[in-house]
């Protein structure tokens, strides 16, 4: 491993033991065993370090994540999943991803990088470039969920994959955020399932 690469796995494993904002540059030399100078060299900045450690890691664990939370997954028992045309669909569906969206929490990793996109959201302000590159990204992930939740597919059109997969993430968002502050008062998937139909009810009448 070269020392850029070095540098890069230095500031992810930062990232997860004191989040974007209180990670020194001598903290990263130390964690990938370069000198200071190194970082300047090979990124400029350790914000430019920083950010890229940051994409590249939401990258990794957002394909981790998704294949976690696919409901296509063996139970607990482990036993594969049924057809979902044998688990009424939709509602089994969408309440069992929820579930595994907060089960995520339970992997230090996961809950750190969850932290640290809250911390960046709040440094929008300061970090305009990581906050593009951040959106960028989110996008990607709004088609992915759209898929994952069975909304969307190759013949969906892209905007109402984007509109779908935004509902999803707005969720999503919301769910953790809430998770992180009281794990017990957090809804889960059949109460946002039972909620989503009292509105969609209203919104008929």
């Amino acid at each position: 491993m070269g020392n850029r690469e070095a540098l890069i796995e230095g500031a992810k494993s930062c990232l997860m033991e004191k989040g974007y904002s209180r990670t020194t540059a001598r903290d990263i030399a130390t964690a990938a065993g370069v000198s200071l100078a190194a970082i300047g060299y090979h990124f400029g900045s350790k914000e430019a370090l920083m950010n890229e450690a940051m994409r590249q890691a939401l990258d990794e664990w957002g394909a981790q994540v998704a294949e976690t939370m696919s409901p296509d997954q063996p139970d607990e028992a482990g036993e594969p999943a049924a057809p979902l045309a044998d688990r009424h669909v939709a509602q089994e569906r969408f309440s069992a991803i929820w579930a595994q969206a907060v089960k995520t929490l339970a992997s230090p990793e996961s809950r750190a990088l969850w932290v640290t996109q809250f911390e960046v959201l709040s440094l929008g302000a300061h970090q305009p470039e990581l906050l593009q590159d951040l959106s960028k990204l989110q996008g990607e992930a709004r088609e992915g969920l759209a898929a994952l939740f069975g909304s969307a597919d190759e013949s969906t059109d892209q905007e109402t994959t984007q509109q779908l997969g935004t509902f999803y993430q707005a969720l999503m968002l919301g769910v953790i955020a809430l998770s992180l502050f009281d794990a017990e008062k957090a809804p889960t998937g059949d109460d946002l399932a039972t909620a989503i139909q009292l509105v969609a009810a209203q919104l008929r009448s």
